[in-house]
């Protein structure tokens, strides 16, 4: 069978790759680029633990550890009082999970995506091309076909197609497929210096700064980075306003100033230049004692969010930022692509090796863009109330205005809630058949990402059940005192062999592990786990019959409960469903065939035009760093005329539409539906998340 080709060379696609490798399925990454990362200190991941974990399990966990760091704390503050602190869990030889959360990864994106090349150039079965810029599709029923422009211009043959090509997706343009949304939703001016701040490995969102006029509006982020680098975020004032390299600087200054103690300058007093020594990092004006640091990058980075109306057409799909922009709130836009890459790899796993049905592939969309959707969604809802400093409307909606926003801001950055945490499958169409008695018998719902608990493998190692994501389907039995069995004999004991015997019969491969506890899991509860680490069900004890046919339903079979739903979802383009659920499933063909030509024809279960919205965007959109500004800084601070400025970053404000694409070129003007500042509509439940004019 034909290897599968991944179009783009960025975190997701690589990712995508690797993951496809450990399935033993061949790929080729058309990477239009020389391959070679410009390194952007300003630029930078945060991954959440079940992101991390993922990256881990790729061949990156020495990279994370070496490259990114793990924050202490997350505080933020408000003028000048702490309104919240929170302690992350230390690390432990075991990784033992703990009351506290485990910090997310804070690293560079050039150091991650430096990572997977190397890993990825170790795997046999995956080959990056670089310098082939995609030109053409072209889809039949035994697979699809890929031209590409440059040295290594050629056609490529493959049996599916993945476009992680970014905002700008060629993939996405060459299929048809709409990207409404909305643009410039926030901009940010950022910077990476090294420095010493008083909260060392403690990452701080300072609100409403006294320093920077203490308004609503106001709001300054600082994140450590390994090698005593931090990352600084300013979030901006709606408008087109230029970031001189001189506004920068005072910025920066002000905010070190700030969080140094000292009472600040009035303005227009004298000494406000460099001190006596010429460095210019000391003094900032009478009794305001700038700490000294070395900047080393600068950059304007703007958000855009939207959602493209199909992320699947016949042999090709969409992924990352070519699928979604997000990133408002904290919310990372890397962390939704990495998603996509963990859900669509093992679909197309088994696809690749025993064939797929339309309901396998169609799930990638139903649960992949349901969750995107509800995530824009709740940001959509919450910008007007956190953003437009209203607080009297926001007491009308919470109590304690000041708790309600941070804690709003604090799920956003630290991947809790509706705006961060990690999806929910509830409605997923690969749900297996309802029992006679269908109850919960654990915490974790079914479609919920499971938890990090220790496992016994078939070998006698303890593992973390993270550690064996990826393979196939996990089969766990919570079995309360196997620390102290004797290991030459526990496949033996209890309900081992009935459940080995089980597991082996299952229609998909299976590993099967066993746990001293689980939350809320009695003795001898079975679960069974998602290659990518979602529960299909908790069964109470050795169910052989019911195992095969949640297996059947995990795979695309006909057993599945959300089957009938999601085949009436594609025909009739149901609205997009409540945060945590599946989206819409586009329609298709027989297992195995191409419904969609090089030009990708209209999809017949689209999206209603009413879910989205149509604008302009950047260059760049979602990425956590900045998009189009550049040059590195002397230890002076000053910035080159490019360094916080470029055309789509400080000017992003909007962009002229890009054809039937919505897109926006940069330096453009403000597009229809999103002009910068403009507050958005906060829908209720159950109607519009976004809003076209167009449409």
């Amino acid at each position: 069978m034909d290897p599968v080709i991944v179009v783009g060379a960025g975190p997701v696609g690589l990712s995508l790759a690797l993951a496809l490798a450990r399935l033993g399925v061949p790929s080729v990454v058309l990477d239009e680029t020389p391959g070679q990362e410009e390194t952007r200190p300003a630029r930078t991941a945060v991954l959440r633990p079940d992101t991390a974990a993922f990256v881990g399990r790729l061949g990156c966990a020495d990279a994370l550890e070496s490259a990114g760091t793990r924050w202490a704390a997350w505080r933020i503050m408000r003028r000048r009082r702490l309104v919240e602190r929170v302690a992350f869990a230390p690390r432990t030889p075991d990784d033992a999970a703990g009351p506290a959360p485990a910090s997310p990864v804070h690293l560079p994106q050039h150091a991650l995506t430096r990572a997977l090349r190397a890993a990825l150039a170790r795997e046999k079965l995956a080959e990056v091309v670089t310098g082939s810029r995609l030109a053409d599709l072209e889809q039949d029923e035994h697979g699809i076909s890929a031209h590409t422009r440059g040295p290594n211009g050629t056609w490529w043959r493959g049996s599916y197609l993945i476009g992680c090509d970014g905002p700008r997706s060629t993939v996405r343009k060459l299929l048809d497929i709409r990207f409404p949304g909305r643009t410039a939703v926030e901009r940010h001016a950022v910077a990476a210096l090294r420095c010493e701040l008083p909260w060392p490995g403690e990452a701080l969102l300072h609100r409403s700064p006294p320093r920077q006029g203490g308004g609503p509006g106001s709001e300054v982020s600082a994140r450590p980075l390994a090698d005593g680098v931090w990352r600084l975020d300013w979030l901006l004032p709606p408008g087109r306003e230029l970031v001189t390299p001189d506004a920068l600087v005072a910025r920066i200054r002000d905010s070190l100033a700030g969080w140094s103690g000292e009472a600040p300058a009035e303005p227009g007093t004298a000494g406000t230049g460099p001190g006596p020594d010429g460095d210019g990092n000391r003094r900032h004006g009478p009794g305001r004692l700038v700490p000294p640091y070395e900047l080393l990058d600068t950059g304007v980075h703007t958000v855009h969010h939207r959602l493209a109306r199909r992320w699947r057409q016949g042999r090709a799909f969409l992924a990352g930022d070519a699928a979604h922009l997000l990133g408002a709130l904290g919310t990372q836009g890397l962390d939704e692509g990495l998603r996509d890459a963990e859900n669509l790899a093992w679909k197309l796993g088994l696809a690749w090796h025993h064939g797929a049905s339309e309901l396998l592939l169609d799930s990638y969309q139903a649960e992949r863009r349901g969750a995107v959707a509800a995530r824009l969604r709740a940001a959509d809802q919450a910008l007007p109330l956190l953003r437009d400093g209203r607080s009297v409307r926001w007491r009308t909606v919470l109590p304690g205005a000041a708790r309600g926003r941070s804690t709003l801001l604090t799920d956003g950055h630290l991947g809790r809630g509706p705006l961060g945490a990690p999806p929910v499958y509830a409605r997923t169409p690969l749900a297996p058949p309802a029992g006679p008695a269908d109850v919960p018998l654990v915490e974790t719902v079914p479609g919920a990402p499971v938890v990090d608990v220790a496992v016994t493998a078939s070998d006698g190692s303890v593992v973390r059940l993270h550690d064996r994501l990826g393979q196939g389907l996990l089969v766990i039995l919570v079995a309360p005192g196997t620390t102290v069995w004797d290991r030459r004999h526990w496949q033996s004991a209890g309900l081992m062999p009935r459940l080995t015997s089980a597991v082996a019969a299952l229609p998909m491969s299976a590993e099967l592990l066993v746990t001293e506890s689980y939350p809320g899991a009695a003795a001898h509860t079975v679960l069974l786990v998602r290659p990518d680490g979602h529960l299909v069900t908790a069964l109470a004890g050795v169910r052989p019959e019911e195992m095969t046919a949640c297996a059947e339903a995990v795979r695309g079979g006909t057993h599945g409960r959300g089957a009938g739903a999601a085949r009436r979802a594609g025909s009739e383009g149901a609205p997009v469903p409540p945060a945590g659920a599946g989206g819409p499933v586009g329609s298709g063909g027989p297992a195995g065939r191409s419904t969609s030509g090089a030009s990708g024809a209209a999809p017949e279960g689209g999206v209603p035009d009413s879910s989205e919205a149509s604008g302009g965007a950047g260059r760049g959109g979602s990425g956590e760093g900045p998009t189009e500004a550049r040059g590195a800084t002397d230890a002076g601070g000053a910035t080159d005329a490019g360094g916080a400025t470029g055309a789509g970053g400080a000017t992003g404000a909007g962009g002229a539409a890009e054809g039937r694409d919505g897109g926006a070129e940069d330096g453009g003007t403000a597009g229809s539906a999103g002009a910068a500042g403009a507050p958005s509509p906060v829908d209720p439940v159950g109607t519009s998340m976004l809003h076209s004019e167009s449409d």
